[in-house]
């Protein structure tokens, strides 16, 4: 069974394209335009691992991340980080505030794949790979 992978931007041509992208991979994805939206989601359904930016308008990615270590239903979700938030500051106060991995945009496919794959324990020969 496909892994389900929420990513949580609010830029919607970097959701689409990273939605398209994982879906390659095999992955089953979930998106949101902001962090209210993506909670509201799962509230119903909650994937596998959520990608999530920093710098969103209405709630901040972590804001979000907030939210989700406090609350027993979702405190066990891997969160990665995928900002263009930079700064070491940045990098430490991600991982200081639950994110399971930190990567900056852009990056390759190759990074974000892997990334999901550690953070799921996947990276074993079962674990989806590129189409071809």
């Amino acid at each position: 069974m496909a892994a389900t992978i929420m990513i949580v931007d609010d830029n919607e041509n970097a959701v689409h394209m990273t939605a398209r992208m994982l879906s390659g991979f095999g992955f089953e994805v979930m998106t949101a335009l902001d962090g209210p939206n993506a909670l509201a989601q799962l509230a119903e359904r909650r994937p596998d691992c959520i990608l999530l930016d920093i710098m969103m308008p209405r709630m901040s990615g972590l804001e979000v991340l907030a939210r989700l270590q406090h609350d027993p239903a979702t405190a066990a979700i891997p969160v990665i980080l995928l900002t263009a938030k930079s700064q070491d500051e940045d990098v430490l106060a991600g991982y200081k505030d639950g994110a399971e991995y930190y990567l900056t945009k852009p990056c390759s496919s190759r990074d974000l794949v892997y990334a999901i794959r550690l953070v799921l324990g996947s990276l074993r020969s079962q674990a989806p790979n590129p189409p071809g």
